[in-house]
């Protein structure tokens, strides 16, 4: 992974136009700075052609000037190399004869002539041999020269040179002026370069802010007022973030749509399953009637249609139960208020469990309360609590075989400090049995979902209890959640503690 991933895109853009401007400058920087090079070299080789012309064109007798005695030869030799007037200070010269040094010296700062140790002069053989000027550094003091080989009409060589200490020191002037600008430039760049991409960023930015607002919005049920948008001014498709913000208000417009739709459909299929399981209830209760009324007739019945009347009878009373779920669920979809009242819960859980007991007595009950006898109050209405822990518990039951241990433990957290309750108020409904499938424990609380088969569905379950458990629970600000492995099931409701006095 890239170091620069974890990146923002102002980080990224600024960082890249720092360094194209920072290669920029230092190219510019280069080439500038060898042009100058280049240029002073080449004004220094011609200077160095006209003192070379003014060396071959001096007589041969011009300022005898003794030669060192290094060279084995104290004759006077000729001096006119450097001697001629018009030579510049620093002009070198050095003549050879048969492969032999008989001149070596130099115009010092003052014009005086200065002779060259021949150490030095025999750096400067190398030289008779280039037919073009060439650089070479001589050291003891006399630094770098631009030296050229001209050959005389005598057969003796000469070689003449020009210092280059002018033409270094211009360069690193140079180069010292190329980096500053450079770095001032490059510092300025960078601050310019940051608020551009920031003031370019910015609406982006808030684009980034207007999708993050509607992220948080609860979309996923409900009437949903989507009017979220990109303000125009960052809509403009002038632009390519302008784009992106006209194609995002393009996108919200569809998603509201969408939801709207989605809306009136849930709105009329809830409608219509509240209207339909109201209108179910008297002609089922009618069904039971005339049912119940039929078999207690005095006359007796044939074994078949008393047996019929008894199936009658008892499915009529599933499909009460199931339209009394489908009418209950669609009246909290529709955000009907249910009664607000303090509910003892320690009281509504050992009812709940022992109503369990009467009912399933093949089952083994038990519940577990706090310690002390304070009342635990949850402030909702208490038939519907009453339903959900009468539901968890009915769960436990239908799909669980008989011998089944099925704990109720009901809990609330205290703080540490004062010990007053602090809540939740927690109930936990757990059994051994076999179990809830994997495939069906994410969506256990759905509407008309059903344990697997392993679980015993003998009473015929609905699918809408746990449903109904959610739906009251979140009603009242709680939350539920489950957890399931084979010989562990473990419904678990949380629920806000009721506000008391003192």
């Amino acid at each position: 992974m890239s170091r620069l991933d974890g990146w923002s895109l102002r980080r990224r853009l600024t960082l890249a136009t720092v360094v194209l401007i920072t290669l920029a400058a230092l190219v510019i920087g280069l080439v500038s700075i060898l042009s100058v090079r280049s240029i002073l070299t080449q004004r220094l080789d011609d200077e160095l052609g006209q003192a070379s012309d003014r060396a071959a064109r001096a007589p041969a007798n011009v300022y005898p000037y003794p030669v060192p005695g290094t060279y084995g030869d104290d004759e006077p030799g000729p001096g006119r190399i450097i001697g001629i007037l018009g030579q510049s200070a620093g002009t070198l010269g050095v003549e050879i004869e048969n492969g032999v040094v008989t001149y070596a010296g130099y115009l010092d700062e003052g014009g005086t002539r200065k002779d060259l140790y021949a150490s030095t002069a025999a750096k400067l053989l190398s030289a008779a041999d280039e037919d073009e000027p060439t650089t070479i550094d001589l050291g003891d003091g006399l630094g770098t020269y631009r030296v050229v080989a001209m050959e005389t009409d005598a057969g003796s060589t000469f070689i003449v040179g020009l210092p280059m200490d002018s033409l270094e020191q211009t360069v690193s002037q140079l180069v010292w002026i190329v980096l500053g600008v450079s770095a001032g430039g490059i510092a300025i760049a960078t601050v310019v370069a940051y608020l551009t991409v920031r003031a370019s960023v910015r609406p982006l930015e808030r684009v980034e802010q207007t999708a993050t607002e509607v992220s948080r919005l609860p979309l996923e049920r409900g009437d949903v007022a989507l009017a979220v948008r990109v303000r125009d001014g960052d809509a403009d498709e002038r632009t390519e973030v302008g784009r992106v913000g006209a194609a995002f208000n393009r996108m919200l417009g569809h998603v509201g749509a969408a939801l709207a739709a989605r809306q009136a459909s849930e709105e009329n299929v809830r409608r219509f399953v509240s209207d339909a399981s109201h209108e179910l209830r008297t002609p089922l209760a009618s069904i039971r009637g005339y049912a119940e009324l039929t078999r207690m007739s005095p006359e007796d019945l044939p074994e078949d249609a008393t047996y019929a009347l008894g199936r009658i009878e008892s499915e009529a009373a599933r499909m009460t139960t199931i339209v009394e779920d489908l009418l209950l669920l669609a009246r909290l979809d529709e955000g009907r208020a249910l009664e607000r009242e303090p509910v003892d819960m320690r009281t509504l859980v050992v009812d709940a469990v022992n109503d369990a007991s009467v009912a399933a007595p093949t089952h083994d009950w038990t519940v577990d309360l706090p310690d002390d006898d304070l009342p635990l109050f949850v402030t909702g209405d208490d038939s519907r609590l009453f339903q959900v822990v009468a539901n968890l518990l009915a769960n436990a039951r239908v799909h669980t075989p008989p011998g089944t241990l099925v704990r109720t433990r009901l809990e609330v957290a205290s703080d540490a400090d004062s010990g007053a309750l602090a809540g939740p108020v927690v109930i936990t409904v757990e059994d051994d049995g076999p179990g809830i499938a994997p495939e069906t424990l994410d969506r256990v609380f759905e509407r008309f979902v059903r344990g697997d088969s392993s679980r015993s569905r003998a009473t015929g379950s609905t699918g809408l209890g746990l449903a109904i458990v959610r739906a009251v629970v979140e009603v009242h600000g709680g939350s539920v959640s489950v957890d399931s492995r084979p010989g562990d099931t473990r419904f678990r409701i949380e629920l806000p503690l009721a506000a008391t006095d003192g």
